[in-house]
């Protein structure tokens, strides 16, 4: 997008609500859920899983390129937050809900991370070293008016000198997802050049 202004998300443009419903359908209530954590579910999931592993999933890369007007940022001075695209393979946590308390979890997360219904849930297939699992993740489409496409250095270094929200600055966040990965041993070369230009 260059440095045009990016634009304001289209508000109840898809049915929250009805891709809750349709994710409930998906998992079936009959077994644990699953959740695949790439960014901040990592070092902030906001609820108790009954089991932690690190996972692969292939197909999808972990990505600072959605604009977010809430969370870390404003209408006026968006921000941004990582989302999964399509390509390539990211490293994250496959954290396991027992199922009495998925419903009750997945209510909390569509609050956290589907308030505008920008996100596209997909199960995805997660290799672990205890194998494979399937599990809740939340994608972005290259087709969302959220996608960021490539940022140009300087705005990029605007966002993270200018950008917050209602859970802080853009800065913060993706400094924080660094550090949590790197602790973990898991070297994400793309955030850590585009952190360079903070």
């Amino acid at each position: 997008m260059g440095d045009s202004a990016p634009p304001r998300h289209p508000a109840a443009l898809r049915d929250v609500q009805a891709m809750l419903q349709a994710t409930r359908r998906q998992w079936g209530g009959k077994q644990d859920l699953w959740i695949f954590a790439y960014a901040s579910l990592i070092w902030r999931p906001e609820f108790e899983p009954v089991e932690k592993r690190w996972a692969r999933v292939h197909g999808y890369h972990r990505a600072l390129k959605m604009w977010s007007r809430i969370n870390r940022g404003t209408p006026e001075r968006p921000g941004l937050v990582f989302a999964l695209l399509q390509g390539g393979s990211c490293r994250g946590v496959a954290y396991r809900i027992s199922r009495d308390q998925a419903d009750e979890t997945l209510e909390r997360l569509w609050q956290r991370e589907m308030l505008t219904g920008v996100y596209d849930p997909r199960w995805l297939p997660c290799l672990t070293d205890q194998g494979p699992v399937r599990a809740l993740a939340f994608t972005l489409s290259r087709h969302s008016p959220n996608y960021t496409g490539e940022l140009p250095a300087s705005e990029l270094r605007r966002i993270f000198r200018q950008a917050s929200g209602r859970y802080g600055s853009t800065l913060d966040y993706a400094r924080r997802t660094y550090e949590c990965l790197r602790q973990a041993g898991i070297h994400d070369a793309l955030l850590h050049r585009m952190l360079s230009h903070a």
